[in-house]
């Protein structure tokens, strides 16, 4: 049995760049940022973040141009595909990305603009219970009115 299945909770690092295929398909590019963090053997804490291409087609990258903004939390579920071309020197380059088949949206942010803090913690008396985002599939068609935010 073979798989190619790539799960990624993460942060869009840019604004996505879209564009339409001659076809006049939508595709979407992003870039988002995951982190690992260990201790090593001498006790420090360790921190690593990686970057991870994402390509999103049709739909999803309608919805990726509309709502994903820099800094926003993200789960992309898909799958690895490497594409080869010759660069202008005539040398063979290469690209691993994901290729996105899923799309869950992170929490809307509370009115923060960029660098601004998060709000302080709220007692667990205070918290709202959290609002289910709804997972939407590449072929699927929504409705703006049923995004939670």
């Amino acid at each position: 049995m073979n798989l190619n299945k790539i799960i990624i909770v993460g942060r869009v690092v840019d604004t996505p760049e879209v564009r339409t295929t001659q076809g006049g398909q939508t595709v979407a590019s992003i870039r988002v940022a995951t982190n690992r963090v260990w201790t090593d053997a001498k006790g420090q804490r360790q921190e690593k973040t990686e970057f991870h291409s994402v390509v999103l087609w049709r739909r999803l990258g309608e919805i990726a141009s509309q709502y994903l903004q820099k800094g926003g939390l993200v789960l992309i579920e898909g799958r690895l595909e490497t594409r080869s071309w010759q660069d202008a020197s005539g040398n063979k380059r290469f690209r691993t990305e994901i290729v996105a088949e899923s799309m869950q949206l992170g929490p809307k942010s509370q009115g923060r603009s960029e660098g601004q803090p998060a709000p302080a913690k709220q007692e667990k008396e205070e918290q709202a219970p959290a609002a289910e985002i709804p997972i939407i599939e590449e072929n699927e068609d929504v409705d703006v009115k049923d995004i939670p935010f």
